[in-house]
């Protein structure tokens, strides 16, 4: 599983008539890939709300999504898979399939909705339109299998 982490000022998704907005917090965007588990989901919504990538008083990072009290926006992201190291088009054959790919996205945000976080999300499978100010910028990429 993978997970590309921007915190943000504030960040939104859009899709139909679904629209949701968060403040200060993180726009996370989840790949899964094939053999991935409801461990992998659990490890990486775990790192992701202990991720210190928000300043302290000194402006070092030092305090992580829970401590600040942030808000999270998860995304679906299957790109995140898309392996462009031969020719000119991305190949997708690692992500998983959907149905599974939005089980283990279901669990990811339960997760983070089991650590206390303010959770918004976006529609899984949907063309999505997503916004965000990447506050930094910090961009953080996780992948749970290394």
């Amino acid at each position: 599983m993978r997970v590309l982490i921007q915190r943000v000022k504030r960040g939104g998704v859009r899709t139909g008539s679904v629209h949701n907005t968060i403040g200060r917090g993180l726009v996370v965007l989840l790949g899964v890939g094939k053999g991935d588990t409801e461990a992998d989901a659990g490890l990486l919504a775990e790192k992701t709300a202990n991720l210190r990538i928000f300043p302290n008083e000194a402006g070092k990072f030092d305090r992580s999504l829970l401590d600040v009290k942030g808000e999270v926006l998860v995304v679906s992201q299957f790109t995140l898979y898309g392996d462009a190291s031969k020719g000119r088009r991305p190949d997708f054959t690692e992500a998983a399939a959907p149905a599974e790919a939005d089980r283990l996205y279901n669990i990811f945000v339960q997760a983070l909705l089991g650590l206390g976080l303010p959770v918004k999300t976006g529609v899984f499978g949907a063309d999505m339109e997503v916004e965000l100010v990447n506050d930094g910028p910090v961009t953080i990429w996780l992948d749970s299998r290394k």
